[in-house]
């Protein structure tokens, strides 16, 4: 190796290291993202009347994200993270006589802790991908789409959480993210239009910031 490869090594490698005693520093971050939940459209078992489908809305959604370094390298760091989303107004909607047995929507939360990997932490472009477990709950609006009372009752499941991102630094510690996760849950208690299923997936598409620290 040449004397000027030799040097040129040596403050790439004290840049590497540099940049990974940085990050050692910030084990930390918060953040939050808004976004929206795409969730399929659900057949409703053994119905004879004309569009038997559960169509869902796109509801606007909110994350908080704290999550905890573990492990930090030059190429790879793992995290665990807590996970809180909230859609608070899941619109439904049914053809012709569905509207007398579908609620009128439904608010959703899920809470997952996972764990994190990110390629290159300690640069300005991070993608990752995330996986864990928790609970979702599902509160059913009170009434039907045609206003009579909805027997159906608020449930509670374990959800999987699978998540994919990317991270861009943007300002010392600030960052912006963008990301996709599926929550796969159980799903809402439909007793007047049961679709046969037990479980589904809940789509998260959305973008915020975050803090490390």
């Amino acid at each position: 190796m040449s004397g000027k490869r030799f040097w040129v090594a040596v403050v790439s490698l004290c840049m590497a290291f540099a940049a990974s005693a940085g990050a050692q520093t910030e084990r930390n971050e918060i953040g939050g993202m808004l976004g929206r939940i795409f969730i399929s459209d659900q057949g409703i078992k053994n119905a004879t009347f004309f569009d038997p489908i559960i169509h869902s809305g796109k509801g606007l959604t909110v994350e908080g994200e704290y999550a905890r370094r573990l492990i930090v390298a030059p190429i790879w760091s793992i995290s665990i993270e807590g996970v809180v989303m909230y859609n608070p107004d899941e619109d439904l909607n049914a053809g012709e006589f569905g509207h007398a047995v579908v609620p009128t929507d439904y608010k959703q939360l899920f809470v997952a802790p996972a764990a994190r990997v990110n390629l290159f932490p300690t640069t300005a472009v991070s993608p990752w991908v995330s996986l864990g477990a928790g609970i979702a709950h599902f509160s059913e609006g009170k009434n039907l789409i045609y206003g009579d009372k909805n027997p159906g009752k608020s449930t509670t499941s374990a959800v999987i959480e699978a998540g994919l991102g990317l991270d861009v630094k943007v300002w010392k510690r600030l960052s912006v993210r963008g990301e996709v996760r599926d929550f796969y849950s159980g799903e809402p208690d439909f007793p007047l239009a049961p679709t046969g299923k037990s479980r589904q997936h809940n789509f998260f598409v959305g973008g915020g910031v975050f803090w490390r620290f």
